[in-house]
């Protein structure tokens, strides 16, 4: 397989701005653990709009820095919008009925050829725009972009040296693993706010208590999680991103790769004098002296 040069390169700045913004991102969803918070109706409701405020700054820092450190240059960013708009056309096949979700298998298919700067802000643009496109925008948004943003830079940052079927067999693995990472983490975002947390199947305390011991909210969450979700929606995301990468994954991975070898991510262009005669069919010709 040849290798393609990643569509962003991550230097020193943009690296470290990259993995500011995953700490900060990882705060956001587990500060209620840390902190005590009075469980709510409203869900993040008041303080989600100043969150979603505070991600897109950051977002724009990571790709000034990138373009600053010559990462992404104009053919990276005409990457991003087609892969953006065609993973936000792709998302109201699934609606996520049934943990449905068709973005994700193109988001772990680009990381993994694009690189995992690219992957990030990818993650990033697809769910905003896929929210605007089917009305989705609601104080979960912040928290499915940065879910989508880690899903797309951790497929970058993959083995490079894997290849052909046991590639595919890595990538599958990656996409089931996600697909339960991401309903965690979409679970964790509003479990806390939430009061009576309870299902009639379930013969226990599942709900967010304020002060109690880490471990045992912790705990609480994990079954919750286990109950309400990891058995339906999630595993419903994951069948779909290990068939999606299973049986599209080949010609995807081929084409972007084709794309990337075309584009040439990284090659500044140089120019030099032309040959004398080089491609004119002449050669070039000394004017006479000029008589005395």
């Amino acid at each position: 397989m040849t290798t393609t040069a990643p569509a962003v390169r991550l230097g020193p700045r943009s690296a470290t701005v990259l993995g500011l913004a995953s700490l900060a991102g990882l705060m956001m969803f587990v500060w209620p653990l840390l902190v005590r918070v009075e469980p709510q109706s409203m869900q993040h409701g008041p303080d989600a709009p100043f969150v979603f405020i505070g991600i897109l700054p950051i977002l724009i820092v990571i790709v000034l820095a990138e373009m600053s450190e010559g990462g992404m240059d104009s053919k990276a960013l005409a990457m991003l919008g087609v892969l953006s708009a065609v993973n936000a056309a792709l998302r109201p096949l699934g609606a996520g009925t049934a943990g449905i979700e068709a973005v994700f298998f193109l988001l772990v298919l680009a990381g993994r050829v694009l690189g995992p700067g690219f992957g990030f802000v990818l993650g990033c643009t697809s769910m905003f725009a896929s929210a605007l496109l089917t009305a989705g925008v609601g104080p979960w948004l912040p928290f499915q972009m940065m879910c989508s943003a880690w899903i797309g830079m951790g497929a970058g940052l993959l083995p490079r040296r894997v290849t052909g079927k046991a590639e595919i067999a890595m990538l599958v693995g990656y996409g089931i693993l996600v697909a339960y990472v991401f309903g965690l983490l979409m679970n964790l975002w509003f479990w806390p706010f939430i009061t009576d947390a309870e299902v009639p199947y379930h013969d226990g305390h599942i709900s967010y208590v304020p002060g109690a011991p880490l471990l045992e909210n912790l705990h609480r969450f994990a079954v919750f999680t286990l109950l309400t979700s990891t058995a339906g929606w999630d595993t419903g995301r994951a069948i779909t991103n290990a068939v999606a990468i299973l049986v599209l994954g080949p010609a995807v991975l081929a084409t972007l790769r084709r794309a990337s070898r075309k584009a040439s991510f990284g090659v500044l262009p140089s120019f030099s004098e032309p040959v004398s005669g080089a491609g004119l069919g002449r050669t070039r010709r000394t004017p006479p002296p000029r008589p005395r």
